[in-house]
């Protein structure tokens, strides 16, 4: 079917027909599909371009869209920061802190303030609770001359006798007896500040698994929640607190299953580290507490930047007993016993060599039975000075059948560091 539409051109002067000229539509008579497509020809002429395909004629008819805002760039994940993708991969949960003794010097250690403080002197919060707070001030509350010792006594049988008095036992300080002796106690339920300190080199990998179930029942045994605080210490290379101060047992359970063995050794700086930044701020409102350091490890060291004895030194600073249990099952005495056995006999503790990985669940209980069977005295040294110097400590029973075990000794603080104390 024919139609017809009349129209005209507008520069019919244009040489080659109108070529691209503006054309306009006069008259339409009949529509017809055709019109429709001049139509639409002559609207796209009056636009000046015709679209290249459909989609951008849509993209003209759509409003124009809002910008994004820019984007910041994301800085990228680093190797170190990527989930562990092994389960004996190191823990990726972080650890609370590293413990770095070179970035304690010694020579600045011996003048610290709560060092000595604390080698003399029980201390309580500021606010007057049981609650460990490293970031809290802490009081001192007996004069800096005055010496506390926890001591064990035991039989010939090594059975624990609890029911002895003051004057039941002679006691030297420097060889000479003390001026007056302040207090004494007898009792089982002092507060605990224990520190568990578990060695995570490669030399203990095949025992490992069962050296972290004994530690968490023996934590769950010793640790009393209304009155006791215990932390855990992992090492090899380095020492890493997994668990701070806490009564809780099951976040130490968990600060101990984050332990994964792998690396060096780095045995004393571990020792130092739990002494000087932990046990030795220890804090309580009791009059005394048991300040203690158990060392599960086979007693060999190849990482520390600090010695045997700065260690043995900073436990007997910060008034602290270390027990050491074995984790060698050769049935023989290594350099690495004998290391852990010197570390126990200077702090008043006591070393244990169990001849079966199934009995260091044993010298836990041990442990746990002894820390509830020992005493406390206090008492003021006959010829005190403020000098730094070493200073002996010498407990006997006056019954020749007891042994009496405590630290070896004690660090007097220098005078400045003294009265700087006595003066908070």
């Amino acid at each position: 079917m024919a139609g017809y539409v009349l129209f005209e051109a507008v520069n019919p002067s244009v040489q080659g027909g109108y070529n691209g000229g503006s054309m306009r539509v006069t008259r339409v008579l009949w529509a017809t599909p055709l019109a429709a497509a001049l139509a639409l020809f002559a609207s796209a002429q009056d636009g000046a371009t015709l679209p290249s395909a459909p989609s951008a004629t849509l993209e003209q008819q759509r409003p124009a869209p809002v910008p994004d805002p820019p984007q910041t760039e994301q800085p990228r994940a680093t190797a170190a920061e990527q989930p562990a993708v092994t389960e004996d991969a190191k823990p990726q949960q972080p650890v609370l802190e590293t413990l770095d003794p070179k970035l304690r010097p010694r020579a600045q250690q011996a003048n610290n303030v709560a060092q000595s403080a604390s080698q003399q002197n029980p201390i309580t919060p500021a606010s007057g609770t049981d609650t460990v707070n490293q970031d809290k001030p802490y009081n001192i509350r007996v004069p800096v001359n005055e010496v506390n010792v926890v001591f064990t006594v035991t039989d010939k049988h090594n059975h624990y006798v609890k029911d002895l008095k003051a004057n039941d036992f002679r006691i030297l300080d420097n060889s000479k007896p003390p001026a007056n002796v302040r207090n004494f106690v007898s009792e089982t339920n002092l507060p605990l500040r224990v520190g568990l300190l578990v060695d995570a080199s490669n030399s203990i990998r095949d025992r490992f698994r069962f050296e972290q179930q004994a530690a968490i029942e023996f934590l769950n045994q010793i640790v009393h929640p209304e009155r006791d605080q215990a932390f855990v210490i992992g090492f090899d290379t380095t020492p890493e607190v997994t668990q701070d101060f806490t009564n809780n047992p099951e976040k130490l359970a968990a600060g101990v299953r984050l332990l994964r063995p792998g690396g060096g050794t780095a045995l004393y700086d571990a020792v130092y580290g739990a002494c000087h930044d932990k046990l030795i701020k220890a804090q309580s409102n009791q009059s005394a507490v048991r300040r203690a350091i158990i060392l599960l490890s086979d007693g060999e060291d190849n990482q520390s930047r600090v010695t045997r004895d700065d260690a043995i030194e900073e436990a007997q600073r910060a008034e602290v007993i270390v027990y050491t249990i074995s984790t060698n099952v050769s049935g023989t005495k290594t350099r690495g016993d004998k290391i852990l056995e010197t570390i126990a006999n200077a702090t008043g503790g006591r070393a244990f060599f169990p001849f079966k990985i199934e009995e260091v669940a044993d010298a836990f209980s041990l442990i746990q039975e002894e820390l509830r069977s020992q005493y406390a005295v206090s008492y003021k040294p006959a010829d005190f000075m403020a000098d730094g110097k070493y200073r002996s400590i010498d407990i006997e029973a006056l019954n020749k059948k007891y042994k009496v075990r405590s630290r070896k000794g004690y660090f007097a603080p220098r005078a400045e560091t003294a009265s700087a104390a006595g003066a908070q």
